[in-house]
């Protein structure tokens, strides 16, 4: 269910329903805010520097000047003028940003600062606001083992709000995570090359063919988000451990050293693999934990990335 259709349109609206928009409203404000704060003080030339355009369009011809490239001669303009003439190209920069995000049941997990379902909405609203800086389009597919919703690339503030309101306020109707089946829609969708961002735990199963197949038709950043509690179990004693997706439930003894090492060697295991394929697709990639600040490893990606180009 997207926020939009929540919301009422008629004037008599009760008091909860009131309270919850204004809500929505504050929530959404307060993002915006510290989003544009982040891109105006951390990101602003960040962006840029990484996504440069699709290439070099011809924008007129002029006459030669001396210090020009003689390759840019335009020879047709030359001989009806009589005078050299030169092609001028200026950098196509719109873009299409595209957020392909993961609203599963995982999504509600976090156990120091805030969930990850919610660290994901800023991500995605500071990458947004970044793209809008540069008249790029946004647009975004949320997914759990289902795709939940579609938002068309558009450009703008209000759009963007859109977005960010579609993920802090999502209802899904699936719990579990099916990231084949979001990169395929996809593909289907987006005709032309563009930024894709995978915003998701990766809890989920082989995904080396579908993000094979993404990267190479798009300019595929993989951001994995983790809370600690998912990689290692505290010795708090006998604890019970639901799968949120799943609903499966179990009791665990925490106290035991062997089932901590066990449970960390699993986590270890399933974090390697997915580094490993991103590492042999060539897919980039952030990795981001809710126990400390998002922004610092999303600007040393751009940083890293931008000495690439």
């Amino acid at each position: 269910m997207t926020i939009h259709r929540t919301m009422p349109t008629s004037s008599n609206k009760s008091p909860d329903t009131t309270e919850t928009m204004r809500e929505i409203l504050k929530r959404v404000r307060q993002i915006e805010i510290r989003s544009r704060r982040a891109v105006n003080d951390v990101l602003a030339g960040e962006y840029h520097s990484v996504f440069k355009g699709r290439g070099m369009e011809f924008d007129e011809v002029r006459e030669y000047e001396p210090g020009d490239e003689i390759r840019d001669i335009d020879w047709n303009v030359t001989a009806r003028t009589g005078r050299p003439f030169v092609k001028r190209y200026v950098e196509e920069r719109e873009q299409t940003v595209f957020f392909v995000v993961d609203v599963s049941a995982s999504g509600e997990f976090g156990t120091d600062r805030r969930m990850k379902g919610e660290i994901a909405a800023e991500i995605c609203a500071i990458l947004a606001f970044s793209a809008i800086q540069n008249n790029d389009r946004v647009g975004l597919l949320s997914f759990s083992d289902r795709v939940e919703e579609m938002i068309p690339p558009k450009k703008g503030r209000k759009h963007v709000l859109r977005v960010v309101r579609e993920l802090l306020f999502a209802q899904p109707k699936g719990r579990g995570t099916n990231v084949p089946l979001a990169l395929d829609t996809v593909n289907q969708l987006l005709k032309r090359r563009s930024i894709v961002f995978v915003v998701s735990d990766f809890l989920s199963g082989d995904l080396r063919r579908p993000l094979m197949i993404t990267n190479r038709r798009h300019d595929l950043i993989a951001i994995r988000i983790a809370d600690p509690r998912e990689e290692v179990l505290p010795p708090v004693g006998i604890v019970e451990l639901k799968d949120a997706e799943t609903g499966e439930s179990m009791l665990v003894d925490t106290s035991n050293r062997l089932v901590r090492e066990l449970f960390a060697q699993s986590n270890q295991r399933r974090q390697l693999g997915l580094e490993k394929a991103f590492h042999s697709l060539g897919v980039d990639h952030i990795d981001i934990r809710t126990s400390v600040p998002y922004l610092n490893p999303i600007v040393k990606f751009f940083r890293m990335r931008a000495k690439r180009y």
